[in-house]
């Protein structure tokens, strides 16, 4: 049987967990306490038709020292090869899109990512691409906001997505 490798990791937004396989990392999932990462592995053994093995062969030591440093303040791009395997057709072309087009410390609209991949009219559609991302922070769906400037959902709720666009210097640091 095939096999991902995965690791949690702590961050200032609580723990990650990040799993990768041979093509690269291929899912980020926030809040990974025990039940969240139990019920994230079963889920993607079965989405990648694969065996979870903890971090067994160093796959995840460049994203964990990149995700790291981007928390430290120290990285603004991610040069990591991904696997895309858990996305398909327009998501994963959205999706590549925000990867590629929206640097650290921009946001941008549900509608104007819409057509930039030539769909002008599909800004909800991005939204379920945003909802269906396996790599969050990765590729940066917390950069895209509603058109009136409020932040919008979030898969790993609205106020990780506020705390990672403060880091990133697009709202200000938390006073707390």
């Amino acid at each position: 049987m095939n096999r991902f490798e995965w690791a949690v990791m702590s961050t200032d937004i609580g723990p990650l967990l990040l799993a990768a396989t041979g093509r690269g990392l291929v899912s980020v999932v926030f809040h990974a306490d025990p039940a969240v990462r139990d019920e994230a592995l079963r889920r993607l053994a079965g989405r990648l038709s694969a065996e979870p093995v903890a971090d067994a062969t160093g796959l995840l030591a460049e994203p964990i020292r990149m995700l790291t440093e981007y928390f430290d303040g120290e990285l603004r791009e991610f040069a990591l090869p991904l696997d895309w395997s858990l996305s398909a057709g327009f998501n994963r072309e959205v999706l590549r899109e925000l990867a590629t087009g929206v640097p650290y410390g921009a946001v941008v609209g549900y509608g104007e990512l819409a057509a930039r991949v030539g769909q002008p009219g599909a800004a909800q559609a991005v939204g379920v691409a945003m909802g269906s991302n396996p790599l969050p922070v990765v590729v940066p769906c917390h950069r895209v906001v509603e058109s009136d400037g409020k932040l919008g959902g979030f898969g790993g709720g609205v106020e990780t997505k506020r705390r990672l666009l403060a880091l990133e210097g697009v709202l200000p640091q938390p006073l707390f």
